[in-house]
């Protein structure tokens, strides 16, 4: 089955927590805090690999975790890195927020590898807080958190023109004509399973990119026939050519199958029917003149006013298809170059490493103190030595939380809360 969808779970690596160890060596009286460094957590990285055509790799595998970093050690060794994690996508994977489905990264125009997730940072040792007045610290920094995400992966294929037509309308007979592309070809509907690609190569190294688009009917948008399953493919096209049966084989109206495939497309994107588009009228290998010149004009003064040519042509024997490739050509000369890129919608707003203190007053006497530099201090500090205490009371002045305190109106007697920590507050 073509896997052009999958839901998946990533996580960076958490960082190596500092170590705490002194140095302790015969002859060596004054050894000092020693303790290492942690290492930082890996990276989930995302990198377009040009060979792969889909997500089939992320259909059975959900969960993917970069290294955690490893804790520091004796005599200031560092702990060693978590190792990253190389996600590889095809090109035009579009990475989707689960939740809310807004876009996170577009990897279409992306050559190099994007670090989507960071790993946590590692956490000093105590050999980083000795000073003059604190020459033996008993706490060294924890690690830095991961960050996590669940992530929809959406594969929109790359391709300048989107075939669109009703089944056996012969869409699969035109790609094998004009391009390298061999699909299945039979009578009857849905032959097409999967959305096929091909290469136009005309004169002049003028090629394009064409992708058939197959179970775009009427009722598709509301599950009908194959339903909307690969309408995303047409994301990204810049042109679209509407195959029709102008020859009627089925009994089928041409006019009708084009407004009916543009009332879908309407109701999954209404900015598709902005871009440029051109109707190929297909069989007339299997048609009298007098018929011919009846079809081409109703198709004509159909569509004249919205701008959109007609061309009559066979895909079985070739004539009129040099002539529409040519105008397709001309249409996508007159548009930007490369692959249509999705904006960015979804911030990854993650607590930043650095994150700042919040101080409220929930009620009356009681002032609460938070955020990650506090919690990461509670974590390396011992609060029941003297020196340790002295550091917190510092920390607080050096961070200006005393001086937001006063500015709140705390009195003597009142109670500070930092988690679960609780002290009455006196100067």
């Amino acid at each position: 089955m073509f896997a052009d969808r999958a839901n998946i779970y990533i996580r960076s690596g958490k960082g190596g927590s500092g170590h705490v160890s002194f140095r302790r060596e015969l002859y060596v009286p004054n050894g000092g805090p020693d303790g290492g460094d942690g290492g930082r957590g890996g990276d989930v990285i995302f990198a377009v690999d040009e060979g792969m055509n889909t997500l089939a790799d992320y259909r059975h595998k959900r969960k993917y975790k970069a290294g955690d970093g490893e804790e520091g050690g004796k005599r200031r060794c560092h702990g060693a890195d978590g190792e990253d994690i190389v996600l590889k996508v095809p090109p035009g994977t579009i990475i989707k927020e689960k939740e809310t489905g807004k876009v996170i990264l577009d990897m279409s125009n992306k050559k190099e590898p994007v670090v989507l997730l960071k790993g946590g940072r590692g956490g000093k040792g105590n050999q980083h807080y000795a000073t003059a007045v604190m020459q033996a610290p008993k706490y060294a920094q924890p690690g830095g958190k991961c960050q996590e995400l669940e992530v929809t992966l959406e594969l929109k294929v790359i391709a300048d023109v989107g075939l669109v037509g009703f089944p056996n309308v012969g869409k699969s007979t035109f790609l094998s004509r004009v391009t390298n592309a061999r699909p299945k070809i039979a009578n009857y509907h849905f032959t097409t399973l999967n959305p096929n690609l091909g290469v136009v190569d005309l004169a002049g190294g003028k090629g394009f990119v064409i992708a058939d688009i197959p179970g775009i009917i009427e009722g598709a948008s509301e599950g009908v026939g194959l339903g909307f399953e690969f309408l995303r493919h047409i994301d990204r096209t810049k042109v679209m050519i509407h195959l029709v049966d102008a020859a009627s084989v089925e009994g089928r109206d041409p006019i009708a199958d084009i407004r009916a495939i543009n009332g879908e497309l309407e109701k999954y994107n209404p900015e598709i029917l902005k871009r440029p588009q051109v109707i190929a009228a297909n069989k007339i290998d299997a048609m009298t003149e007098e018929d011919r010149e009846t079809v081409l004009d109703l198709l004509k003064e159909e569509f004249a006013e919205n701008g959109i040519e007609v061309f009559p042509i066979s895909a079985v024997t070739g004539e009129g298809v040099k002539e529409l490739l040519w105008h397709v050509r001309k249409l996508l000369d007159e548009l930007p170059e490369g692959a249509m890129e999705f904006e960015q919608e979804y911030d990854l707003d993650f607590e930043e490493e650095e994150g700042g203190i919040t101080v409220a007053n929930p009620e009356e006497g009681v002032f609460t103190v938070e955020g990650p530099k506090v919690e990461r201090m509670l974590g390396y500090t011992n609060l029941e030595s003297e020196r340790g205490f002295d550091f917190f009371q510092k920390f607080l002045k050096r961070n200006g939380v005393l001086e937001e305190l006063e500015a709140m109106g705390i009195e003597e007697g009142d109670t500070v809360k930092l988690y679960d920590l609780e002290f009455d507050y006196y100067k």
